[in-house]
């Protein structure tokens, strides 16, 4: 119950409120001086449910996206944690506890990294990901030191490369969101639309039983602003503030790497 409750407060804000109270405030002037129009319900759909639920089906499958390339990441370093315990032939080593000590270090990184958008923080965590890299591939090249066959090495400078690739991948994801326009365009239209719709609720109100002339404009309003704070909350797959986004969690990776 109380997960239901967090989930329903993420959605419905106190942008829902403001809008809502506006629409109703709308409403109630234009029946005041009988101020009406007959507005095409079709607006709606083609000027913003469209346009939003675009935004919200390219923001999942972004998140989607940005989960494969999570696990390919933590699929391939731990490929490498276990690569660097069992493969060398001289066990009289500590490439596997340094190994687990970098990827660490770098789950917490990216955990940091994607949290924000760009700040002066960002380039130095970019930077530390990419040394934390260049460490991986010179503690690869160590593994030639015990016995470890020049094959078995490549395989694993391999799996350095494709957590490389995963990780921009997600870098990407994070940087390049919905189209800024569209937001813009969808935003504008949601906060209005209730408001100047006010004739057209008025339009209506001796269909309705007394005081229920306003449960239209409220509808109109908590729906449009519900969807618009969904997709907020689904453009940065990593920022951890809504319910679907992805946790980045540095003790589960560390679990694995044992």
């Amino acid at each position: 119950m109380k997960r239901i409750l967090s989930s329903f407060f993420l959605i419905i804000n106190y942008k829902t409120i403001l809008i809502t109270i506006l629409a109703v405030v709308s409403t109630f002037v234009c029946i005041h001086y009988n101020f009406t129009a007959k507005f095409p319900d079709m607006l709606v759909g083609v000027a913003i449910v469209f346009p939003v639920v675009f935004s919200i089906g390219s923001a999942y499958t972004r998140r989607e996206t940005a989960l494969q390339r999570l696990s390919d990441f933590k699929g391939h370093a731990i490929a490498m944690y276990f690569a660097m315990r069992d493969w060398p032939s001289d066990k009289n080593n500590d490439l596997a506890n340094q190994t687990r000590g970098i990827i660490l270090e770098m789950v917490i990184i990216m955990k940091d990294m994607f949290k924000t958008s760009h700040d002066e923080d960002w380039s130095k965590n970019e930077k530390a990901m990419y040394d934390k890299f260049s460490e991986l591939s010179i503690l690869t090249m160590k593994m030639r030191d015990y016995g470890t066959q020049s094959g078995e090495i490549s395989r694993i400078s391999q799996y350095v490369s494709k957590m490389v690739i995963a990780f921009d991948n997600m870098k990407i994801i994070h940087n390049y969101r919905t189209p800024i326009t569209l937001r813009a365009y969808s935003k504008v239209f949601i906060y209005i639309f209730p408001i100047i719709y006010g004739p057209y609720f008025a339009s209506a109100h001796m269909d309705y039983s007394m005081h229920l002339e306003y449960a239209m404009p409220v509808l109109y309003s908590f729906i449009l602003v519900s969807l618009d704070n969904i997709q907020d909350h689904l453009e940065n797959p990593f920022d951890e503030v809504g319910e679907d986004d992805i946790k980045i969690d540095a003790h589960d990776t560390l679990r694995q790497l044992s």
